[in-house]
């Protein structure tokens, strides 16, 4: 198997050169036609009225099989099959060929979130992606997960273009330097202009390791939104002038209400994995954003007469996979990249008596399961913490067995990143503190604080909450371990490590005292446990409680005509 897989390495370039479907890379040009479309040069007199369709897929996370997807449907959850790759393109194929003129973008997590994935370092995704004919790509906050380095090299192997107009290179005196990536793209169909800015989110130095966006400086979008927006509109004359985002659905929604973003059409996000299904209408710009893991397809349709938008229809369309023939072509790529892996990825190491999910914002199953199993394996420590990911397909497909079955492969789906298990000791008043902070990056009325993940999971303590009360004092009640919280205390915890962090943080809590790695990774933490208590069942406990909003909170995002489901 290893030296399969040294081969595998070594021949993968050679599959892309062979195929047509790695390239070196080149910067974005900042205005193209793509190969449906003509540019007005030459042409004698264009049509004055056509229609426009802008396809988006997001935060896909390497998901290139289908998978089990949850839904929350008159009040309960239910499963369909969805997504997959080979689905995905011939579901875009068909909505393509209805198509007057279009386009599609991918607005980020592309190379993080499956075993595949961090074996090859993003490298087997890239194939894929290039057979999808995509004609724009943006970063999301966990393209840097492999450092800055490879992010540049993986992103300059697409064969599209990409864009990004906030984050730069850090120069040896610690100062900004150029942008990584072209700040803006053009599209352009019959003479008319339709321009497209990227951003990721400035904060995932903070919200990821920090180590994997060294050497890389973030900025606010608002910072230079408007100069790109008055470059594209009255510079270039674009009738439509988009945003490419990987902030989250809050800060999207805030963006959309800042004076920065006047004259932007629409914002396409990512990040959050939301589903919304009728644009977020803000001040100044319409917001959506389709979903995760190939799930689902965005698809806005603009109506152009005599040069300009006079009408825009955007959908929200499923990708379900017992619907949809894959494609004879993906499925041969991907069969090539994956053959080296399978095996150990379709290992199956245990078992689980209830479908694992992670949709919830304040518990789940998968990160009870996590938190079961670091107190398993370290139970002398007072409490286990698990960070708030939103990542993983759901898994609710039994076997013959009844029971459903974990792989290797699902277990770098909940943990891409095999981090080592940190312990250290705080005080009570350290873990209300810092237990204030972590429900605000969640529920902070400023969108512009939310970090775009879950509330933080943990095993040992008790707390009850106003999801949406006074920053610092939505704490109600907490216990540790049956006992009320004594702020004087010392109390041990454990937590993943984080790439980059000195010793004393744990799970992004400072001056944590007598800190010290242990000899076990979360993915041997998880196997262990597996082995020795299958099958499971992670049913929430309640650990966590909010006052003011159901166990089955699917969403942060509130004020807004938005439902999850």
């Amino acid at each position: 198997m290893k030296n399969s897989k040294r081969e595998f390495l070594k021949k993968l370039g050679a599959l892309g050169a062979g195929t047509g479907l790695i390239g070196a890379g080149s910067l974005a040009t900042s205005c193209q036609s793509t190969n449906n479309q003509s540019a007005v040069s030459g042409e004698i007199d264009p049509p004055s009225s056509f229609t426009a369709t802008i396809f988006q897929t997001t935060d896909v996370h390497c998901q290139i099989h289908p998978h089990d997807e949850l839904f929350w449907e008159d009040g309960k959850i239910a499963f369909r099959k969805t997504g997959g790759y080979a689905h995905i393109h011939t579901f875009i194929q068909q909505e393509r060929a209805k198509a007057e003129h279009s386009f599609l973008i991918d607005t980020g997590d592309m190379f993080q979130g499956s075993m595949l994935s961090v074996k090859t370092k993003g490298e087997a995704i890239v194939p894929i992606l290039n057979a999808m004919s995509y004609d724009l790509y943006s970063p999301g906050n966990w393209e840097v997960v492999y450092n800055k380095e490879p992010m540049q090299h993986l992103m300059g192997a697409l064969h599209a273009g990409k864009v990004c107009a906030n984050m730069y290179h850090q120069l040896a005196n610690g100062e900004r330097g150029e942008l990584i990536f072209p700040p803006y793209y053009i599209w352009q169909v019959n003479g008319v202009k339709f321009g497209f800015i990227g951003y990721n989110d400035h904060l995932v130095p903070r919200r990821q390791s920090p180590g994997y966006s060294e050497g890389i400086i973030f900025t606010k979008p608002e910072m230079n939104l408007a100069h790109y927006v008055d470059v594209l509109k009255n510079q270039e004359n674009c009738a439509f002038v988009a945003i490419m985002s990987h902030t989250g659905l809050s800060q999207e929604i805030a963006l959309s209400n800042h004076p920065a973003c006047e004259g932007v059409d629409y914002i396409f996000g990512a990040d959050t994995h939301e589903r919304v299904r009728k644009p977020i209408q803000g001040k100044y710009a319409k917001v959506v954003q389709p979903g995760a893991f190939g799930s689902f397809l965005g698809k806005l349709q603009l109506k152009i007469q005599d040069g300009k938008v006079v009408d825009d229809t955007y959908e929200f369309l499923e990708i379900n996979a017992d619907k949809i023939t894959p494609s004879p072509r993906i499925s041969k790529v991907i069969d090539q990249v994956e053959q080296p892996f399978r095996e150990e990825i379709n290992t199956v190491v245990g078992y689980s008596t209830i479908p694992l999910y992670r949709y919830f914002v304040i518990e789940n199953p998968i990160d009870t399961m996590v938190v079961d199993a670091v107190k398993w394996q370290l139970p002398d420590v007072d409490i286990s913490l698990s960070n708030g990911f939103r990542f993983c397909p759901p898994h609710a497909t039994p076997d013959e067995t009844g029971n459903i079955p974990i792989t290797r492969g699902f277990i770098y789906d909940m943990l891409p990143v095999d981090s080592v298990v940190r312990k250290g000791e705080v005080t009570g008043k350290q873990l209300h503190d810092w237990m204030e902070n972590e429900l605000n990056n969640v529920f902070a009325v400023d969108a512009a604080k939310r970090f775009g993940g879950w509330v933080t999971k943990f095993k040992g303590m008790e707390i009850t909450f106003n999801a949406f009360g006074e920053e610092g004092k939505r704490i109600q009640s907490f216990t540790v371990k049956g006992e009320p919280l004594d702020l004087n205390r010392t109390y041990t915890i454990s937590a993943c490590e984080r790439d980059g962090d000195p010793m004393d943080v744990v799970c992004r809590m400072s001056n944590v005292k007598n800190v010290v790695n242990t000899p076990y990774t979360l993915h041997q933490v998880m196997l262990g446990y597996l082995s020795e208590n299958s099958p499971v069942t992670p049913t929430p406990r309640g650990d966590a409680k909010a006052l003011d909003a159901p166990a089955t909170l699917l969403s942060q995002v509130s004020g807004v005509d938005y439902e999850f489901r």
